[in-house]
């Protein structure tokens, strides 16, 4: 696949193209002796794009949680759930896609997933509805939960999603109603869950599914209560202020570690996730299998109790 850059990534693509220029040269036979100015280029490269990941703003984050190329969440299941069983339906309308659920294996111990799937062609974008959830799709959330719960089995949740959906037919099957009831249904579960923000963590959307008893966050991941585009235009009447929003509104996994909003940052391949994405979902699982090796051996109402107090203690203190 043919890499995709980001604006402020343009040094780097400059050096790299020069880079595949010189290997065509050299495969075609018509250079010699080239070989140490292609290392000395890709190390040119590699440096500059250390430089630039490692000052990135939070509106260029915001691009790298938006990346077309940035793995999802059924990329992250096809490389770490084993005998993945996709359950479908809420028992009441339909189905929703923009959400995948079922049950699998995670390194040998059974679990249940449930994830927002943005699609990563356009046929499964539009399938997917860009990861923007229905009541239908978060119904089925509380169904998938609710059977965790009864049989003993771990919750993981994967979130990527810029909202829930805000279509009139949504809003007319009750969807702030079915958030909630999602929300609650997190913090009822009395069996460990854990949820992980893959690319964007979307308002009501990204919470109904998210509100945790550890939630991990991967490095160049964002979370807030509204994108920087809606809050630009409620702020300012201006989405082009989108960039400024962004800097205010402390959605980057540092911030949000710093906040007690989040509890650990998993670690991204240089260049985000997008450039090595087997790299990308390692890491994420054995950061997924720390946080649920934290809760092992708790009974279920230590669970239910750990994952309430958590959440009613964040914002205490702050100045």
């Amino acid at each position: 696949m043919m890499r995709s850059y980001l604006d402020f990534e343009k040094p780097v693509a400059e050096l790299e193209a020069k880079v595949e220029e010189l290997r065509a040269m050299q495969e075609s036979g018509t250079a010699v002796a080239i070989t140490e100015d292609i290392g000395r280029l890709e190390t040119k490269a590699s440096e500059a794009l250390k430089d630039i990941y490692a000052t990135l703003t939070p509106w260029q984050k915001t691009q790298v949680a938006r990346h077309p190329q940035r793995p999802h969440c059924l990329d992250y299941i096809n490389a770490l759930i084993t005998d993945f069983a996709v359950f479908a339906g809420d028992r009441k309308f339909g189905d929703d896609n923009a959400i995948v659920g079922g049950f699998g294996r995670f390194r040998g111990d059974s679990v249940c997933i449930i994830g927002h799937e943005k699609g990563s062609t356009t046929e499964s974008r539009l399938k997917h509805n860009f990861g923007m959830a229905r009541p239908e799709g978060y119904r089925k959330a509380v169904r998938l939960m609710e059977m965790a719960d009864r049989f003993g089995i771990p919750v993981l949740a994967m979130v990527d999603t810029a909202g829930a959906y805000p279509g009139i037919d949504a809003e007319e099957r009750g969807q702030a109603e079915a958030i909630a009831r999602s929300t609650d249904a997190c913090l009822n579960l009395s069996v460990p869950n854990v949820a992980m923000i893959l690319g964007e963590g979307g308002s009501g959307g990204a919470i109904a599914i998210a509100t945790a008893n550890r939630v991990l966050m991967l490095e160049h991941a964002i979370y807030s209560v509204i994108s920087p585009e809606g809050a630009a235009s409620i702020l300012w009447r201006d989405t082009a202020k989108a960039q400024e929003a962004a800097t205010n509104m402390k959605i980057t996994a540092q911030d949000l570690e710093r906040l007690g909003i989040i509890d650990a940052i998993v670690t991204e391949p240089l260049g985000g996730a997008h450039r090595d994405p087997a790299a990308a979902m390692a890491s994420a699982g054995d950061a997924i299998a720390a946080a649920f090796a934290s809760l092992k051996g708790l009974d279920r109402e230590t669970v239910r109790r750990q994952r309430r107090d958590k959440f009613l203690a964040i914002g205490r203190g702050l100045q």
